[in-house]
């Protein structure tokens, strides 16, 4: 015997939720800074992650935001948090040599030795002796 369907109030099973979720990682994702803090600043959590655990600052990050990654970190977000995969937001701007991005993270406390791959590793994967200067390494 099958009992009725259970109900939830769950914000995460809201269609809603989700379409504005989805609508606040795209404005991170194309760097509209300001919105992204409006919506912070209204109770949208500043660590919000999506189904792959990356963080509006991670995709502010990686897309050279650096405007909309200073808003993100002046609210809250965690510089040091990684995805699923042990992405770092530093890791992914050292991957695409958004330096603007790698020394406001590192201002935030980001660890650039965190991660798989680190954003040391990913420096001397890809040559970018400026950031291992930056890391105080080689």
């Amino acid at each position: 015997m099958t009992g009725p369907e259970p109900e939830t109030n769950e914000p995460a099973h809201d269609p809603e939720v989700l379409q504005l979720a989805a609508k606040i990682f795209d404005l991170a994702r194309h760097g509209d800074a300001a919105t992204v803090a409006a919506y912070v600043d209204a109770g949208v959590p500043p660590n919000l992650s999506n189904d792959k655990g990356d963080t509006l600052l991670m995709l502010a990050a990686y897309h050279g935001h650096a405007d909309t990654v200073r808003v993100l970190l002046e609210r809250g977000a965690d510089a040091r948090r990684g995805n699923d995969k042990g992405q770092t937001p530093i890791a992914g701007a050292v991957f695409k040599g958004e330096v603007e991005v790698v020394r406001t993270l590192l201002a935030a406390g980001a660890d650039p030795a965190a991660g798989q791959p680190s954003a040391i590793d990913t420096a001397r994967m890809f040559g970018r002796t400026e950031l291992l200067d930056l890391f105080g390494v080689q």
